[in-house]
């Protein structure tokens, strides 16, 4: 006789789907309310996923109205980024196919029953049923588990998304800086070039009516030579770096017929940092926020025990740290409020493991945890020192090296006029004037860059300026 209990079994299987976590799993845009938040919040631009062919052509339309024929800032640059550009749409398909993954387990078991009569009579047909809906009542048992365990690599797939998100907001950034930084050094070895064309012709003018030798002129005609050659390449960099930022925004056919600034910003009026950045980078970092799901998941995944404690990655006390300033007698300090941070990882007990694997696999994600945590710190002070001294380093460039050379080409004029000094003398002086400019220049783009990989630092993780 067929036992009750089996015929029941499937009812009672197809009550195991979590609702919850089926609505939050088959929604059209899985888990991209976190995503779009957190990049909201880490770069000011809104971030969007694209899912149809009528989306992605109304936001190729807005992407035009914001970009066609016009110059754009850098807020500009990273919007379009986060809209166009289809490896970053690639990114949130993953975040979907995570999603099924967790709507497949939060379904819980198929309830159907399959029947192979492998013999005669009632005896056999039960034993066939019976056997046939075992493994119905094994992923039944084991439901739980993996339903939380795909929970957490779906958690890991939105922190994931914002990660790749950040990045790319923050590349775009550096490419627009990188762009326009280039421009400006083009234009300014472009006036340079200008100064150097006339010196040229006036001297070959005097070469004709014998007031200067060919040595002379050639002098002359020589650094008008080698601007020219450093124009075409500060103008082949130039489009280089446009086309870096082109390809990140994503952008094709017509919609390259964009401009950006011919100088970049000046700096700002205030010194920038920020004294609280390494506790910023421990709260709002995306790989330390992986790293700990990841150690729930292994937890879950070998059935590890509760968690007995939390510990520190390192321990730090409410302190100064003197700085070192170069200068002096080497005896003055800068000191900075360093605020108790403290980054907990839980540990859980695995003493009743009876899989060695899972011993060493949860070991392993916990110590690569607790390195995260400590490079993050490192890495945050490495930003604020970096914008602190690249600010400070074009500050002086401004403030002490151009009004200087501004002097010594008044004065350089001057006596030209006067006839007390050569064309070559002023040219000379013309080409340190332009290395100076161009000093300058480089010093603002870094200091920019440094802001820029500070924000990214924060927010994503470690940068090329950085590492």
């Amino acid at each position: 006789m067929i036992r009750p209990a089996l015929l029941v079994l499937p009812l009672a299987l197809s009550a195991c789907a979590d609702a919850a976590l089926v609505g939050e799993a088959s929604a059209p845009r899985p888990g991209f309310a976190l995503v779009s938040e957190s990049t909201r919040r880490a770069t000011g631009s809104e971030s969007v996923w694209s899912q149809s062919a009528a989306e992605v052509e109304a936001t190729e339309a807005r992407v035009r109205t914001l970009i066609h024929r016009k110059t754009i800032g850098p807020d500009t640059a990273v919007q379009v980024a986060l809209m166009n550009n289809r490896g970053l749409q690639a990114a949130y398909a993953d975040l979907g196919l995570s999603a099924t993954d967790l709507w497949e387990v939060a379904l819980g078991p198929i309830p159907t029953v399959s029947l192979t009569i492998s013999g005669i009579g009632e005896v056999g047909l039960a034993s066939s049923l019976e056997a046939n809906v075992t493994g119905a009542i094994l992923d039944t048992i084991t439901l739980k588990p993996r339903k939380a365990i795909a929970e957490t690599r779906f958690r890991q797939a939105q922190l994931e998304a914002v990660e790749e998100t950040v990045a790319l907001a923050a590349e775009t950034r550096r490419a627009w800086i990188d762009a326009v930084a280039a421009f400006e050094a083009a234009g300014l070895v472009a006036q340079a070039q200008e100064t150097a064309d006339a010196a040229s012709e006036l001297a070959a003018e005097l070469g004709r009516t014998g007031a200067m030798n060919r040595a002379d002129q050639a002098r002359e005609h020589v650094f008008t030579a080698e601007l020219a050659a450093e124009r075409a390449d500060a103008r082949l960099e130039a489009q280089l770096a446009k086309e870096k930022l082109t390809r990140l925004m994503g952008l094709w056919g017509t919609d390259i017929d964009y401009y950006v600034p011919n100088r970049l910003p000046g700096l700002p009026g205030r010194r920038p940092g920020r004294s609280d950045v390494e506790r910023l980078a421990l709260e709002h970092r995306t790989d330390l926020a992986i790293g700990r799901l990841e150690l729930e998941a292994v937890a879950r995944e070998y059935r590890l025990e509760g968690q007995t404690r939390m510990v520190s990655d390192i321990s730090l006390a409410g302190s100064l740290e003197a700085d070192r300033v170069d200068g002096g007698s080497g005896n003055a300090f800068d000191t900075t409020q360093i605020v108790d941070l403290g980054f907990e990882i839980p540990i859980y007990d695995t003493g009743k493991l009876v899989s060695r694997r899972g011993q060493l696999a949860y070991l392993r994600a916990a110590q690569q945890l607790a390195q995260d945590a400590i490079n993050a710190r490192s890495e945050a002070r490495s930003a604020h020192a970096a914008v602190t001294g690249k600010y400070n380093v074009a500050v002086h460039w401004r403030d002490e090296v151009l009004p200087l050379r501004r002097v010594i080409d008044e004065e350089a004029l001057r006596s030209y006029n006067g006839m007390l000094t050569s064309t070559f003398e002023l040219i000379s002086d013309a080409r340190d004037g332009l290395d100076a400019q161009l000093g300058a220049a480089g010093a603002k783009a870094d200091y920019w860059r440094a802001e820029a990989d500070m924000t990214a630092v924060i927010w994503g993780g470690p940068t090329g300026g950085t590492e």
